[in-house]
């Protein structure tokens, strides 16, 4: 049976931030609000979670599931190769709404689906989500809904859609919008904007002036 907590009630915040951690070491999986829609999440170093994740969504291993971190500095320990642009974004957009491709460490032992070897890594600008990962450490998450279907902007629609394959709902009211989060490739010399999303190529050439965009 899943359960459901208001994190913007100062009690069942703890209280669910507190079983949200749990289920994420035991492997089952959580909803929580981001700064663009709900998401759906899980140890990213657990192979069974992710794949439970991706069943529940129904999707396949082509999508990869991207990877939320509550720091930058965990950065040095999952990816390789990150240029000074790449950083130079990071100190720009993060905590917020920019995904950065990276090449991880291979040595890591997760499997997202297939990567080719790269993650996608974003620091969301959402404290209940900070707070969540800053406990629990790298989490694999995607958008809280069944692929096909819009992304969720509250915690009703998410449980509508995933009911009790979720362990723990955190629902922190409405998100700020439905538009997701830009995508960069810093796997490359020069960056490549793969999606234009919250953040323009304009604002991003701010800071790497050299961007290139996808056709």
């Amino acid at each position: 049976m899943a359960r459901r907590y208001d994190t913007n009630d100062a009690t069942d915040r703890v209280t669910g931030l507190r079983e949200a951690a749990s289920a994420v070491r035991r492997g089952e999986l959580v909803v929580l609000p981001t700064d663009t829609v709900y998401g759906i999440g899980a140890d990213a170093f657990s192979k069974e979670a992710v794949g439970d994740l991706l069943e529940a969504k129904g999707r396949g291993r082509a999508m990869p599931t991207p990877v939320l971190i509550g720091s930058p500095n965990t950065l040095h320990g999952l990816v390789t190769d990150f240029s000074e642009q790449a950083w130079e974004l990071v100190d720009a957009f993060w905590p917020g709404a920019l995904t950065l491709v990276a090449r991880h460490q291979p040595s890591l032992t997760w499997d997202l689906g297939e990567t080719r070897g790269t993650v996608a890594v974003r620091m969301p600008l959402h404290p209940v989500a900070i707070e969540l990962l800053t406990e629990v450490g790298p989490m694999a998450v995607s958008s809280a809904n069944l692929s096909g279907h819009p992304a969720p902007e509250d915690c009703d629609a998410a449980q509508d859609m995933l009911g009790d394959a979720v362990s723990v709902y955190l629902d922190g009211g409405p998100t700020p919008g439905i538009v997701p989060s830009s995508i960069v490739d810093v796997t490359r010399d020069v960056p490549l904007l793969l999606r234009e999303g919250a953040l323009s190529a304009e604002e991003l050439r701010k800071v790497v002036p050299d961007l290139e965009v996808a056709n």
